[in-house]
């Protein structure tokens, strides 16, 4: 038997600014959107996107993360310059989840379940029928471009959502 091509392959990801890197050999398990209280708080977010890098898949490549003991049997990896949120180790276990988003291709992973729906905001569901733009930053100075210039995301990895002329 075969196996998947996501299991012989590597991903990537890492923090906004560059600081931290990160390496993944084969496929994340589980990827998943957790809903609960703790999760909100550490993503500022509705809910937190992740994935398990099971026993030692899981590399840093650069940089340094800084860590939150948000609960006795967890704490969570973030970037200590730029402060995006990077892992949730639970300590007993082996291995380590990453935040999807922090992956240089965040779809590689598609979500499979909902954790914590007690306490999913009540308009989630809804949120999917709201109407969509393409960025657009007119309300700046330079627009787009006043943005482009000054970027300040490391090159690693295109996180750029629209064309920028002359930069990686």
């Amino acid at each position: 038997m075969t196996e998947p091509q996501s299991d012989k392959s590597t991903h990537t990801g890492g923090c906004q600014c560059g600081a931290v890197r990160y390496r993944i050999a084969g496929a994340l398990e589980y990827p998943h959107l957790c809903h609960c209280r703790m999760c909100q708080k550490a993503a500022g977010n509705y809910f937190m996107p992740l994935g398990f890098a099971p026993g030692k898949t899981l590399t840093i490549t650069r940089g340094e993360r800084g860590w939150f003991q948000s609960s006795d049997p967890v704490r969570r990896g973030f970037c200590r310059d730029c402060g995006t949120p990077l892992f949730f180790d639970t300590l007993q276990s082996d291995g380590m989840a990453v935040t999807l988003g922090s992956l240089d291709d965040p779809a590689a992973f598609p979500p499979v379940s909902q954790d914590g729906i007690e306490t999913r905001v009540p308009f989630h569901a809804s949120l999917g029928s709201l109407p969509g733009q393409t960025v657009n930053r007119d309300d700046l100075p330079g627009g787009l471009e006043s943005i482009a210039s000054t970027n300040r995301q490391h090159p690693d990895h295109d996180t750029a959502v629209w064309p920028v002329e002359g930069k990686p």
